[in-house]
């Protein structure tokens, strides 16, 4: 059964400036069903044997379970706190006939939220790559509503894409994977959903002139080359807020 959904009480009402939807509603509890990881990872693999790694004997369940999750009147937010007071938010979109989950980038100070990565029928992304994912992840900073970094790995995932990840990056990956999903392989299915990587594919990043990371992905937002790109202010300001 899926974990009863009352909001949090002790934690303040979500607001995502220039983010329309809602209403907003914080889920942690969410984060403990093994069967929301399922769904939640779906989109990022690819082929049958990643997806059996994947959901095993329980995909019949996850797809009751994410459902359910598509059918709620309130949209469920998890926060990641980054350095500087940014946060990246997590919104799942229970929108009728629309829903996806957005990866939203803000700060008190910008007069708008950042929408970097969009997980749907129409994906777009990637907006993470590997060191921007891990600092994220491992970050431990105070103010949002994700504490566990193996939680914040897996909540971010589905935004990330490069072709460079190091080495230790399966290990990283196949932890978190233990620690959450209760998967039978981890460390084959870490090896699946990297070299998968959803539907963004590997993508290259590099740092321009002026220190910003950009990508050559076709849909990503942070890719200049882009008709749709962040203005070049907007993508500086991004940068600079994950590397830090």
């Amino acid at each position: 059964m899926m974990t009863s959904m009352t909001n949090s009480v002790d934690l303040p009402p979500v607001q995502i400036p220039g983010y329309d939807g809602g209403p907003f509603g914080h889920r942690p509890e969410l984060l403990e069903e093994h069967l929301f990881w399922l769904g939640h990872l779906g989109r990022c693999v690819d082929g049958e044997e990643a997806q059996e790694l994947l959901f095993g004997a329980d995909d019949e369940a996850a797809g009751d379970f994410q459902h359910r999750l598509w059918e709620r009147a309130d949209w469920p937010v998890f926060t990641v706190p980054l350095a500087g007071g940014h946060r990246l938010h997590v919104v799942y979109r229970t929108f009728e006939d629309d829903e996806g989950i957005d990866f939203l980038l803000h700060h008190p100070g910008w007069e708008r939220a950042e929408l970097i990565a969009q997980d749907d029928g129409h994906f777009m992304g990637p907006g993470l790559s590997w060191t921007e994912l891990v600092a994220a992840a491992d970050g431990a900073l105070p103010g949002g509503t994700v504490t566990d970094p193996h939680a914040r790995l897996l909540l971010l995932l589905p935004a990330f894409g490069d072709d460079a990840v190091p080495g230790d990056a399966a290990d990283r990956l196949a932890a978190a994977l233990r620690a959450r999903t209760g998967v039978e392989a981890p460390e084959r299915l870490a090896v699946a959903l990297l070299e998968d990587q959803g539907q963004t594919g590997s993508t290259r990043w590099t740092t321009t002139g002026s220190g910003v990371q950009i990508n050559d992905g076709e849909y990503s937002f942070r890719n200049p080359a882009n008709r749709f790109a962040l203005p070049p202010a907007r993508l500086s300001r991004v940068s600079a807020a994950l590397a830090s």
